[in-house]
């Protein structure tokens, strides 16, 4: 349930005026180098960067090698100033504060000249006093450092033990010491990302001013009353109370759609105050549910507070939307601007909460909960997730900055990122370590969408300092963002960190043995009794485990750091391997839960031209060697695709480099469609005591920028063949096919809530011949609600023999579920032999008629010839197909097309290129 909230606040105060003003400072301000050398104006929001590209100062960061060409930039002491006018009588309010969402990184703060105070952390919300300080007209100058070389300065000073990894591999061309400065981990390089360590005012900024109380924060969370069978919220608020006096307050609490409505008295005493309510949810009114993406709706119900401060002077603010969007902080408007308030620019603000179904059963299940229990057959403890009681299998992707300048992460890209995790048939994110808290309107989309996320802390692949200014800093990041987080519902897990549990504990630094025990105690320090004793202090309503991979409570027992965090019997756990053949199932761990896992490949060469030139455009030119951030990413690349197919041919470089680029496209998606689907056929058995699959989050959905990398979706949004492939992979119902020692087996997925009468239909089609070689339909079955269960079963010899004249090299299986002639799932399919032995493949002649049908277009495919990997692609046209990369063993075909922005038939004839397997032969 998502509660949509009206806030209303009422203040009095005796011979007071009681109200608050907001001044934002976004906007235009100035910007100076470290010697003076440079100024210029930059917009806030925004980085030093951004603002020398905007005035043409600089090329586009990430065209060719600029990376390193703009390295200057991030190793200089910028300023931003700005001169502002306090549009009202600032003498006439008791409390002035300056608040800042969010600085990149660190930075001296001045106000007219006078020190207020210092940042040094990216993730944290500052607030500073300023009711001395501040005039009618003021100037304001944050004195930016460096922040590689405090990282740097910061490591030295650390001279007790060494805290690695000092610098990243030098095929990242990254910068030392991330871990030492609280900043976006991957901004100093990763093996996916250029470095590009940003300074600026990165979010709002505001001047705020009120009497009598303020409003700091609020949040709220939902508790189930076992004993009372009945659903309850609990509200904490955060008050500023600067009057001399106590504060008496009369606070309603109503949410009309669930007949509830609650009174409560309070009295506020002067200072920095708490009030925690407690609502008691009307339990004879059926609760609809917030439920994840493909379980059911995501619904929200409104709330409204009022607060009744005193008597004879009353006060109001209010603000509502349909969005789950949350301000940190809130003030108190005058009565006066009660007709004007619509023009405050005040944010709205939605609470939703998760309720369980079967809140009013007999039922306990909380709204979120991590089942690790025994499982007969296996000697290990399942790993899965409940939502409103209900085991759910988790199926995404893992979700990195989407840019590395966020400034230029509008709506419109997240919008469009995150709506393409649901066309996927995805239901989960996980919010990846090494970046950032995403701004609000990611979770508020997420929820929306029905986006499970597995919310990371932002700590990754590293060991961390625990001195004691660090670890207050962390404290208060931590703090800070799960009371900013808490109210999505989307969010159903915390995690500590990416992959530390395993760098310690499997030694990737080669920490001498003899030190180990300094590691592991930090490691517990920051993680335990730091960071999870924050969360669960702050959030009762959700699991929190200390890393990703982990293995859970087995970790926990084994003190917090398991002796091999890769246990296929507990937890999840990641895995990578680009030499053994991904065609090979065998190859895959049958986990409890995958929850990092791929392969790499290019992006388009329409999203590569943008940022290259001619002299680029080869598999081995200096560019694509330069973007190239994995160690020897390129050849295993093309030794992976070399053992299934045909490496390109042609002479011709441009030529060369898209086949190449097309091949690396096929391999990856053809590899994480094997170990997808292998993982999600395991979500019902334990083979030798392992299996019960219940999560795959492949490695990732999107890109930072245009360069190789193991995404889904290309910088911008542009589509994959992984992510054409993932649609598929990730539906509801999904038939997978695989052999295991000559005997041919088709397995039923089903994530669906009920069960359903399906026929399987199994198909033999020969590389020659567009017309089925034979066909076999099944009786109709019952597919059980989810569950994955065997379907069929045939030796490959005898399925061979019984459709003549056929070999695994000159025949293809498909097969597909359906009921009353109605496809119930899309085709899937099973290759009997590597596509480069395939016998009677032809080149096949493949056309398209596209005309207009309102704002979709319609491509009608036809061919000469059966087709492997299909591939149409519109250039620069923004838009994605209803599918692509696929199998075509018909004639003809219907593929249609959804533009991202405005287009014409006309364009997409000019831009529209079609290729398949044998294109690049």
């Amino acid at each position: 349930m998502r509660l949509c909230l009206l806030l209303l606040l009422a203040l009095c105060g005796a011979g007071i005026t009681a109200a608050a003003r907001s001044l934002s400072l976004r906007g235009s301000w100035r910007i100076r180098s470290g010697n003076g050398s440079l100024e210029l104006p930059g917009e806030v929001p925004g980085c030093v960067h951004s603002a020398l590209f905007q005035r043409n100062l600089i090329q586009d960061p990430y065209y060719r090698f600029n990376d390193l060409n703009y390295r200057w930039i991030s190793l200089d002491d910028w300023t931003y100033s700005k001169e502002f006018k306090i549009p009202f009588d600032i003498s006439k309010w008791q409390k002035v504060n300056l608040i800042f969402e969010g600085v990149d990184t660190v930075a001296k703060v001045l106000l007219n000249n006078v020190s207020i105070g210092k940042t040094n952390n990216m993730f944290k919300r500052y607030s500073f006093d300023v009711t001395g300080v501040v005039k009618t007209i003021n100037f304001i100058e944050l004195r930016f450092q460096s922040p590689v070389l405090y990282a740097a300065q910061q490591s030295r000073a650390h001279t007790r033990y060494e805290v690695p990894p000092n610098c990243p591999p030098s095929v990242q061309k990254g910068e030392c010491h991330v871990n030492f400065i609280r900043k976006e981990q991957c901004s100093f390089s990763w093996d996916w990302g250029p470095a590009f360590p940003t300074q600026g005012i990165w979010k709002d900024v505001r001047i705020e001013a009120y009497n009598i109380c303020h409003l700091n924060y609020f949040t709220f969370s939902p508790l189930y009353d076992n004993r009372a069978q009945e659903w309850n919220l609990e509200i904490e608020s955060s008050f500023d109370v600067v009057s001399s006096k106590p504060v008496s307050a009369q606070v309603i609490v109503e949410i009309p759609k669930l007949q509830t409505q609650q009174t409560y008295n309070i009295e506020l005493q002067p200072g920095k105050r708490i009030v925690e309510l407690f609502v008691k949810i009307n339990k004879n009114i059926t609760v609809e549910t917030w439920w994840p993406h493909g379980h059911g709706n995501q619904t929200g119900y409104n709330m409204t507070i009022l607060f009744k401060l005193d008597k004879d002077l009353k006060f109001k603010k209010s603000a509502k939307t349909s969005r789950a969007q949350q301000r940190a902080s809130l003030v108190c408007h005058p009565a006066q601007a009660r007709v004007r308030r619509a023009l405050c620019g005040v944010p709205a603000l939605v609470f939703p909460i998760l309720l369980p179904v079967t809140a009013l059963s007999e039922q306990t299940e909380r709204t979120v909960e991590l089942i690790e229990e025994p499982i007969e057959g296996s000697p290990g403890l399942s790993f899965y997730f409940k939502i409103n009681g209900f085991p759910i299998f988790l199926k995404g992707s893992n979700w990195i900055p989407a840019d590395s300048f966020q400034d230029r992460v509008n709506s419109e890209l997240l919008q469009l990122l995150l709506q393409s995790v649901v066309d996927a048939n995805m239901n989960t994110l996980r919010v990846w370590g090494g970046g950032i808290y995403e701004q609000d309107e990611f979770y508020e989309l997420c929820d929306e969408l029905g986006i499970m996320v597995w919310q990371d802390f932002m700590f990754a692949c590293a060991l961390y300092p625990t001195d004691r200014d660090f670890m207050d800093s962390v404290r208060e990041e931590v703090a800070y963002q799960v009371r900013r987080l808490k109210s999505h519902p989307c969010i159903v897990t915390w995690s500590g960190n990416n992959e530390n549990e395993a760098a310690l504990m499997m030694n990737w630094y080669h920490i001498d043995f003899s030190h180990m025990g300094t590691y592991i105690k930090d490691y517990v320090k920051l993680y335990v009794k730091n960071i999870r004793k924050v969360v669960l202090a702050e959030d009762k309503t959700r699991p929190f485990i200390t890393s990703s991979p982990t293995n859970g409570a087995e970790s926990i027992a084994e003190g917090w750091l398991s002796a091999n965090p890769y246990n296929t019997k507990f937890g999840d756990i990641h895995f990578y391997d680009y030499i053994s053949d991904c065609w090979d199932w065998n190859v895959f761990p049958k986990a409890r839960f995958a929850s990092e896992y791929g392969y790499q490949s290019w992006p388009s060469f329409s999203t590569l031209e943008k940022v290259s030139t001619k002299e680029d455009w080869s598999y081995k030119s200096r560019f694509s060697l330069h973007r190239q951030h994995h160690e020897n990413g390129n050849d295993q690349m093309l030794l992976q695709a070399g053992l299934h197919f045909k490496l390109p041919q042609s002479t011709d470089p441009l030529r060369a480099f898209k086949d190449t680029i097309y091949l690396t496209q096929v391999m990856q998606a053809q590899c994480v469609k094997t170990e997808t689907e292998f993982y999600r056929r395991s979500r019902s058995e334990i083979v030798n005591g392992e299996g019960h699959t219940m999560g795959a989050l492949y490695w990732q959905l999107n890109d930072i920028w245009q360069a190789p990398s193991w995404a889904s979706l290309e910088y911008g949004g542009k589509w994959k063949m992984l992510h054409y492939f993932a649609r598929h992979f990730f539906a509801p119902l999904l038939p997978v096919g695989f052999e295991n020692q000559s005997v041919f087996f088709i397995y039923g997925v089903s994530d669906l809530r009920s069960d359903c009468n399906v026929t399987l239909t199994v198909r033999v089609h020969t590389w020659h011949s567009l017309e089925p070689l034979c066909s076999r339909a099944t009786k109709h079955f019952v597919m059980k609600a989810g569950e994955a269960v065997l379907l069929y079963q045939e030796r490959v010899p005898e399925l061979l023999r019984r459709c003549g004249n056929c070999t695994r090299q000159s025949c293809v299986v498909s097969f597909y579920l359906s009921t009353d002639s109605k496809l119930l799932s899309s085709a899937n399919y099973h290759f009997l032999s590597s596509l480069k032995e395939a016998v009677g493949l032809q080149k096949a002649h493949i056309t398209a008629i596209i005309s207009q049908q309102e704002d979709t277009f319609v491509f009608d495919l036809e061919t000469s010839a059966v087709a492997p990997f299909v591939w149409l692609d519109v250039g620069n046209v923004p838009g994605r197909f209803s599918d692509n990369g696929f199998l075509m063993t018909e004639k003809t075909r219907t593929i249609f097309f959804y533009p991202w922005k405005p287009t014409s038939k006309s364009e997409l004839e000019q831009s529209f290129r079609v290729t398949s397997l044998t294109d690049i032969y």
